[in-house]
């Protein structure tokens, strides 16, 4: 079998997967949501907390506990961090040190799992399950709380309440990312995943260098660190690394992880708003971009010009043998349009163009599919720009399912969109004028800024990822980009959750002749549009001097 082809069967093995799971697991996603039931252990929680869960909350009252909780988060783990030499299994690692402490706090609450450590020995194993791995639960719970209460915004009318953010966060953990987790962490563990909580192995290799074998519990963090689009490693290789993604079936089990519920949310959206039709034209949307940004990285990867690429089959640099080229290409494009930053091939050894796809893959703000929650709020925003964009052209006020764009919903979601952009051009650009910056860089010219300007895209992004090459471990990286994860990940919620009280007062708007039908392929179309031209007037340039230089010149 050709490899063209058995990336062919791989692509469409893995579009089958999610396609047979995008209903029942939608549906699911609703009916926990939607339910007014608790279940036992959740009561327990609740109690231990002080929270009730039967109080309906206003979008005010529901920020306030999205960051509490999460600051609460980042002050536990920069503790365990600092005091992890303390504790037992502490396999001799010393305390982390106070920036990059905060890093890796502000990373993981973020949803972010930035790494700029390596985890096998840095971090003791009580970090790695009772800090990292919780954190992989809670962050991806309450992104996909903060998506909930938006579309609990179009689905109600004259009330300001989106529903309970305690009780969101412990469903979405103990109903969903839990279960699905265990039954991922099983079939890693049997396809080869390590599982354990063993001393570190000092062995003999061939050549008679002695080596340190870390071990830990890696197939149950792998399991959430890709269903939850977190994408921290236990490892510095990350999912390259054998123990935590063996060969061909876990590749494309990791893959399924990682897009299987972002796929699936927007079924979620069509059964909570009444029509199953609005979540199908979010999803196609999301597939379009997803699809093409597959297809393009893996031609560009097989065509990659050079006398060793042609003999190898494509360009073989950085990638997995076991993996070959469109494995790879499948898993970058992936992880890049879900805010998960697993990798299992070094996006620094990605041909120009190749990375300049993976780079506008995390400019889009990650929408297709997008990470846990964070991937359909992006996209109902863009489907907020869209309509109104829409009513521009044909001279009427726009609306979405029933409920009226204003200047205030408009507003806040300008707002929303302006974030993001802001903290990569500014960050990029402060860290290129300065000696930090321009030290990081292990190459020159086009490949050396885009390094440096995949690093603040993928921290004010929340994806994670990094091109191998950046040195990131410094005092300035560590705090400017833990600063972009904090206010990439929050400062949005802040408008999401605004817009959704707002929507929620509305009185619905009934349909008449002139409503835009967004249910249709036309606005499909028009939200693919709206998206790639406002990101292409927004990041051009930076691209342009960046990958666009390097695969020209190539």
């Amino acid at each position: 079998m050709s490899p063209v082809l058995a990336d062919v069967l791989l692509v469409t093995a893995l579009i089958g997967a999610l396609a047979l799971v995008h209903r029942p697991l939608g549906d699911y996603m609703a009916a926990v949501y939607s339910s007014r039931k608790h279940l036992r252990v959740e009561r327990w929680i609740y109690r231990s907390v002080g929270a009730d869960p039967d109080v309906e909350m206003r979008w005010p009252a529901y920020l306030r506990g999205v960051l509490a909780f999460s600051a609460v988060s980042v002050v536990f783990l920069y503790v365990l961090q600092r005091v992890q030499d303390k504790l037992p299994l502490s396999l001799g690692f010393k305390p982390i040190s106070p920036d990059q402490a905060f890093n890796t706090a502000a990373s993981f609450v973020s949803n972010t799992n930035w790494q700029s450590y390596s985890g096998e020995v840095a971090m003791s194993h009580v970090t790695q399950t009772a800090g990292l791995a919780v954190q992989n639960f809670v962050s991806a719970a309450v992104g996909i709380a903060v998506a909930v209460a938006l579309v609990r915004g179009f689905a109600r009318s004259r009330t300001g309440d989106l529903g309970n953010f305690w009780a969101d966060l412990v469903r979405g953990t103990v109903r969903i990312l839990i279960p699905v987790s265990v039954a991922a962490a099983v079939l890693l563990i049997a396809a080869g995943a390590i599982q354990n909580f063993g001393d570190i192995h000092t062995i003999t290799t061939l050549t008679g260098d002695r080596q340190a074998i870390s071990p830990g519990a890696v197939a149950s963090q792998e399991a959430i660190k890709d269903l939850g689009t977190n994408g921290g490693g236990f490892f510095n290789a990350n999912s390259a690394h054998p123990f935590e993604n063996p060969g061909g079936f876990t590749n494309l089990l990791e893959i399924f992880l990682l897009l299987v519920i972002p796929f699936s949310l927007p079924r979620t959206f069509g059964r909570m708003v009444g029509n199953v039709r609005q979540g199908y034209a979010v999803v196609a949307a999301m597939g379009v971009i997803w699809f093409a940004g597959v297809v393009a990285v893996t031609w560009i990867e097989y065509a990659h010009p050079g006398t060793a690429s042609q003999l190898a089959g494509g360009a073989m640099e950085g990638k997995e043998q076991r993996f070959g080229e469109g494995p790879s290409s499948l898993f970058a494009v992936s992880t890049t349009m879900t805010s998960t930053g697993s990798v299992n091939s070094f996006h620094d050894s990605f041909s120009g163009l190749s990375g300049g796809v993976l780079l506008l893959g995390m400019m889009l703000g990650e929408i297709a599919p997008g990470g846990v929650g964070s991937g359909l709020y992006g996209m109902l925003i863009m489907a907020v720009i869209a309509v109104f964009i829409a009513g521009l052209m044909v001279g009427r006020t726009p609306e979405y399912l029933g409920k009226k764009i204003g200047t205030r919903e408009i507003k806040l979601a300008a707002c929303y969109i302006l974030v993001t952009p802001a903290l990569v051009l500014i960050g990029t650009a402060v860290a290129m004028a300065l000696p930090d910056g321009k030290d990081a860089m292990t190459n020159i010219g086009a490949h050396g800024f885009s390094e440096v300007l995949y690093a603040y895209t993928s921290a004010s992004n929340n994806n994670g990822s990094a091109f191998a090459g950046f040195g990131a471990n410094t005092d300035f990286f560590n705090t400017t980009l833990g600063l972009c994860m904090v206010l990439g990940r929050f400062l949005p919620m802040v408008f999401v959750l605004a817009l959704a009280g707002s929507l929620a007062e509305q009185k619905p708007i009934p349909a008449t002749a002139g409503t835009l039908r967004t249910e249709k392929p036309l606005f499909t179309g028009l939200l693919v549009g709206a998206i790639l031209i406002i990101t292409g007037l927004t990041f051009f340039p930076a691209l342009a001097l960046g990958p666009l230089a390097e695969g020209l010149a190539a």
